[in-house]
């Protein structure tokens, strides 16, 4: 199957990004292996996975930068092997943005819009949108790392596009900007625009993301809602006890007597339980004089399921 080749059907489909069997290796590496994605437009897709895992590889074979040794994949309808059909329409941020630093931050928006032969109007709308309409005119030597990442937003947008891809977006940002720029690719993908972000904050990938796929070793280990990523991990209660370093085997002993796993962790034992037993384990352990400083319920997060799936497939 070449880069050109989807089953019709299946490319009809109201896909932003659409392979099946994506590979590409390095010689005797395979950094992407028959890798199949299917992100649904106006969707904002988070693209996670481990330091290797191929998240870069993939990115640069979506975008026309380096050719996929095996598979077929589409990118707004059309096929990979013809970048120029779908590049105006994708605006992209790939392992930071570079700028000319003597140049302000207008003057090089400017500059690269008149090289992609974008709507120069479009600037000031795009300074503001990224907070930085007040340091516009100021040189992009100036500029602090997140300043230089908002600046990079921004000229992904110069194009308007139909598709987003960025990499590591909230790096350098400060916790204002990280809300700020969140709510900013919200909007877009409100607005019917497809963002795809790569970025190893999953706490904000949680936040920003409605779409989730997860590669490891070059394969697809999850992909889908992250809602559904998340609820497939079991909630499970979290308990501390005064002296826990003298009681802690104790505890274990009756979380095993009722049948529930657990294991310690920074002090606390997490207990892989229902809501249900902790009554249970409260009274219990009072009547073993054990005094519980802490007892609580701990929903599962994107973070515990990205470590689960990684485990399962190790």
């Amino acid at each position: 199957m070449t880069a050109d080749t989807i089953e019709p059907a299946t490319a009809t489909r109201q896909l932003a990004i659409h392979s099946v069997g994506l590979t590409k290796d390095y010689g005797r590496l395979r950094a992407v292996s028959d890798l199949g994605l299917e992100i649904p437009t106006g969707t904002v897709a988070g693209f996670v996975g481990p330091n290797g895992a191929g998240k870069t590889t993939t990115i640069r074979m979506l975008l026309g930068l380096i050719r996929p040794s095996g598979g077929a994949a589409h990118v707004l309808g059309e096929p990979i092997s013809h970048p120029e059909r779908y590049l105006p329409r994708v605006g992209a941020m790939i392992e930071g943005p570079a700028f000319t630093p003597s140049l302000s931050g207008r003057r090089n928006l400017a500059a690269l819009s008149m090289l992609g032969d974008h709507d120069h109007s479009r600037i000031d709308a795009l300074l503001e949108l990224v907070g930085l309409a007040e340091r516009g005119s100021d040189q992009v030597r100036s500029y602090s790392t997140g300043m230089k990442q908002r600046l990079g937003i921004a000229a992904a947008l110069l194009g308007d596009p139909d598709l987003l891809v960025l990499d590591e977006p909230t790096n350098g940002l400060d916790p204002p900007g990280i809300k700020e720029v969140r709510q900013l690719l919200r909007d877009l993908a409100d607005g019917g625009m497809t963002v795809f972000v790569s970025s190893h904050l999953l706490p904000e990938i949680e936040q920003i993301c409605d779409w989730l796929v997860m590669i490891d070793r070059g394969r697809l280990r999850f992909q889908g809602p992250i809602t559904e990523a998340i609820a497939a991990q079991r909630p499970h209660l979290v308990v501390a006890a005064e002296r826990h370093d003298e009681v802690e085997a104790e505890l274990v002993a009756i979380c095993a007597e009722h049948g529930y796993p657990s294991s310690g962790h920074g002090g606390r034992l997490v207990v892989d339980a229902p809501l249900d037993f902790a009554g249970v384990l409260n009274r219990e352990a009072g009547l073993r004089g054990i005094t519980l400083v802490e007892l609580r319920r701990e929903s599962p997060n994107l973070e515990q399921a990205f470590f689960n799936m990684l485990q399962e497939e190790s």
